[in-house]
């Protein structure tokens, strides 16, 4: 009897907690987000089930936009220790959806993601001027200290272009897909979905460590100013372009 009661208390507590965090209100996430890069306005709703107006990101290249967001915790992940959370974004064209489950310290699944953004905020990673319209459709993605373990995604760059010092040049849409579970590495197959530069290729990742291999050639004529640009990252083969790169993913503490 005394072991039966104590479940049922443990069960109680944990009831208990779970109804003071349903109504517990959206603005103490301002509180877990001090110290960090992030910053919220405009919240409501509660912790539970919340949005926020407006969520900044404070980047090297400056601040990265996420718009308004909302979010809704599954009430039984919390029992599995495992917190689960729907989310979504927007930011004008920029929409990103999806499910996020914490596993510990520095371990996250993503599931059933969907996100669309510009090109443009490539430049919070690289210091290039790229347009078009980046995509990605991500099934799952197991990371830990932000390196894949498991993955099972499509990333894709539509209508891509290079805004140059002399003008706008066209370059195509392509597309990568993405499968793999360690501890063998991840693999991507890059292929062409249009346009007049084809890219051919894959790339691997080993923990931090990439590697890419990309075969460009050209439907038509060469542009002598891509050709320039190319001839700096890539080295001329009969077909076109071989490009090769590889190096390692910074890592949190970097």
């Amino acid at each position: 009897m005394t072991r039966t009661r104590l479940l049922m208390g443990c069960v109680a507590l944990c009831l208990l907690l779970l109804f003071l965090l349903a109504s517990a209100p959206a603005h103490l996430v301002v509180r877990a987000l001090a110290g960090t890069p992030v910053v919220a306005d405009g919240l409501a709703g509660t912790v539970w089930q919340g949005r926020a107006s407006r969520v900044r990101v404070a980047t090297n290249a400056g601040v990265l936009h996420l718009g308004a967001v909302t979010w809704s915790l599954r009430p039984l992940s919390l029992l599995a220790l495992s917190p689960t959370v729907r989310f979504s974004t927007r930011w004008g064209t920029q929409q990103v959806s999806g499910e996020a489950t914490w596993r510990g310290a520095g371990e996250v699944l993503l599931n059933g993601v969907e996100a669309r953004f510009d090109a443009s905020l490539l430049r919070h990673v690289a210091p290039v001027a790229l347009t078009g319209t980046l995509g990605a459709q991500i099934d799952t993605l197991h990371l830990r200290d932000t390196v894949p373990l498991e993955a099972a995604a499509r990333f894709t760059w539509q209508q891509a272009g290079w805004d140059s010092p002399q003008g706008l040049l066209p370059l195509g849409s392509y597309a990568v897909d993405v499968r793999g579970a360690a501890p063998a590495p991840l693999t991507g197959s890059i292929v062409t979905l249009a346009g007049p530069l084809r890219a051919e290729g894959e790339l691997q990742l080993q923990q931090r460590d990439y590697s890419i291999a990309i075969l460009l050639t050209h439907d038509g004529a060469w542009d002598p100013l891509l050709q320039e640009a190319l001839a700096l990252l890539a080295r001329p083969v009969a077909a076109g372009y071989d490009l090769r790169l590889g190096g390692s993913i910074p890592g949190p503490d970097r």
